[in-house]
């Protein structure tokens, strides 16, 4: 067979409702990489974050972090990075939010909160991988992959049309929860970066097949020659894409069960 990419989202759709890998996730995956398949990890995650889990796969999969603002190939190298401009990044730090709003920079080393969050640590158990606390006044506009704003519904909605009238067409932005609203440079998603690896690896888009939960996931499953929808998904997305199939519940091990399926691993 020839080789195909695939790709996936982590939160709410490769993970368990744990944040984890389950087993049969890391079997399926390394049967398919070693049948000569790609294997790609497409997460609004932090790269740092999501090394630790290309490591328990133990196979050279590539990573997409920060929806695209990095691009990390199998043996951690980084193959594409893409920043902010600096005077828009310093404008999205003095954007007025509500006090219970947080404000998170991804930088090339490190997550930026403007204030302690231990909710948020649970997310990450799994990696270990932790915010530095960084006052705002005092967050610095340089090397900035992706803003996050963490926080209520009706709060984010007030920043994302700040955001816009600031510099629409200068940023991407979108939503990776309902409670998180992320930007990056414009022209930076998960589908763009996915087309660029398709190129790298010269595999064509109709043998990539794309698992998504989110807002965010939506630029990469509309490029895939075979696109997954979870079953868990945020409400509008299938319904922005055509042809996507929807598949079972994350919880569940769902992408690993339809993968082999669709690749006959039980045959």
């Amino acid at each position: 067979m020839a080789p195909h990419l695939i790709v996936s989202d982590l939160d709410g759709t490769l993970l368990g409702a744990d944040h984890d890998l389950a087993e049969l996730t890391i079997a399926t995956l390394r049967e398919l990489a070693a049948q000569g398949h790609q294997v790609a990890l497409a997460s609004g995650r932090h790269h740092i974050d999501m090394q630790p889990f290309r490591d328990r796969l133990e196979i050279d999969a590539h990573i997409i972090s920060s929806n695209g603002a990095w691009t990390l190939g199998p043996q951690g190298q980084r193959v594409r990075s893409f920043y902010l401009r600096e005077e828009l990044a310093q404008a999205l730090i003095r954007l007025p939010r509500a006090a219970d709003v947080r404000l998170n920079l991804y930088r090339d080393d490190a997550w930026l909160i403007d204030q302690a969050a231990p909710a948020l640590l649970g997310l990450h158990d799994a990696t270990g991988f932790e915010y530095r606390i960084e006052a705002a006044d005092e967050m610095h506009p340089q090397g900035i992959g992706k803003a996050l704003y963490i926080g209520e519904p009706h709060y984010l909605a007030e920043i994302e049309t700040a955001a816009r009238e600031l510099a629409a067409d200068q940023l991407h932005i979108t939503y990776s929860m309902i409670n998180s609203l992320e930007i990056m440079a414009a022209g930076v998603n998960k589908g763009s970066a996915v087309q660029a690896l398709l190129d790298d690896l010269q595999i064509p888009a109709s043998r990539c097949l794309a698992f998504g939960d989110n807002l965010n996931d939506l630029e990469m499953l509309a490029l895939a020659g075979e696109a997954h929808v979870m079953g868990n998904a945020h409400p509008q997305l299938s319904g922005l894409l055509s042809g996507a199939q929807v598949i079972g519940h994350h919880a569940e091990t769902a992408v690993a069960l339809h993968l082999r399926e669709r690749f006959g691993l039980d045959a």
